[in-house]
């Protein structure tokens, strides 16, 4: 993605930009209107205007995140553009989530519908309604979430560290049909849900140290992994810091669905082990292992164990002072 060098930018060299670039196939998909009628709520008039321009998001979103890194850069704010940056992303996923919550609530009235229908006019015209606005909805809800992933690379570019949510996972998706049987329509809807939160595609295993600085070397053999394993997927141990945030960042930047397996705290010291487990249950194509705990020397074990072809890195392998 072309990185915006300018932090305001006239209405005219806005169009410009949007005239002359390409935009990106996942803005394209989630400013497409799928359906007709739109309504954000039962009160609203249903609508048939067009999506905000595919072209002209993505460029406001960037411009959201990027402009207070280059207002703050090389002043005595600089240090707090990372923290106003967070909470841009934030915006968006909170929002997300909110139009998620109302999505599933709206749902749950069409399933409600379905239960009750006899074949009269007036519940038919209901239940039809019901389902346009809960797909209003999930329209909505897709081009924000949109947004948000793109503010979250934005966030990544600029720091070299992954924007993480303070909870939940990030997911986005979209749906293609227009229009659909209602029955078909909730279950689409529950699988959409499934495969957001359970990327499909070979998983790739990756855990290492909180201690580690040399971001290359980890960066340059997950290149090479993706480059023979294109749909790849990544399931990392959820550490905030060191290894498992350099591969977050490479995830954000590169497109790879990410799995983060966090511990389950009710395991207690028996909790690092059992994600080891959880992680070789995915029957993982490859695994990258980089020294660090007690649980990465056990992950690596149960690798060897299994077979799986895999690389491993210690500290003295780093090409940089640790």
């Amino acid at each position: 993605m072309t990185k915006l060098t300018q932090s305001f930018r006239t209405a005219d060299e806005i169009a410009d930009l949007i005239a002359e670039e390409t935009v990106s196939p996942a803005f394209e998909n989630a400013f497409t209107e799928t359906i007709g009628g739109f309504r954000m709520g039962y009160a609203d008039e249903p609508t048939d205007a067009d999506m905000p321009l595919p072209r002209a998001a993505e460029l406001a979103t960037e411009m959201a995140v990027r402009t207070f890194f280059d207002l703050f850069r090389d002043t005595r704010l600089e240090g707090i553009a990372d923290r106003i940056a967070w909470g841009i992303v934030h915006s968006f996923h909170k929002v997300a989530d909110q139009l998620d919550a109302e999505a599933d609530k709206a749902a749950l009235k069409v399933k409600d519908l379905i239960r009750d229908a006899d074949g009269s006019e007036i519940l038919t015209a209901e239940l039809e309604e019901a389902q346009t606005f809960c797909h209003s909805l999930d329209e909505a809800r897709d081009a924000v979430a949109c947004m948000r992933d793109y503010a979250a690379q934005t966030f990544a570019a600029e720091t070299g560290r992954p924007w993480s949510a303070p909870r939940g996972s990030l997911v986005s998706s979209k749906r293609t049909a227009a229009v659909v049987a209602a029955t078909d329509f909730l279950a689409a809807r529950r699988q959409r849900g499934i495969d957001a939160h359970a990327p499909q595609g070979p998983v790739v295993i990756f855990s290492g140290g909180q201690q580690w600085e040399d971001h290359a070397l980890l960066t340059e053999r997950l290149d090479q992994i993706k480059a023979r394993i294109p749909a790849m997927v990544l399931a990392t141990t959820a550490q905030s810091k060191g290894c498992d945030a350099i591969a977050a960042a490479w995830a954000a930047r590169t497109g790879t669905p990410l799995v983060a397996f966090t511990l389950n705290s009710k395991f207690g010291q028996r909790a690092g082990f059992l994600r080891n487990e959880q992680l070789l249950g995915l029957n993982p194509v490859e695994a990258l292992v980089c020294e660090g705990s007690g649980l990465q020397s056990h992950l690596a074990r149960l690798v060897r164990a299994k077979g799986v072809p895999a690389h491993f890195f210690r500290f003295i392998d780093q090409r940089i002072a640790a």
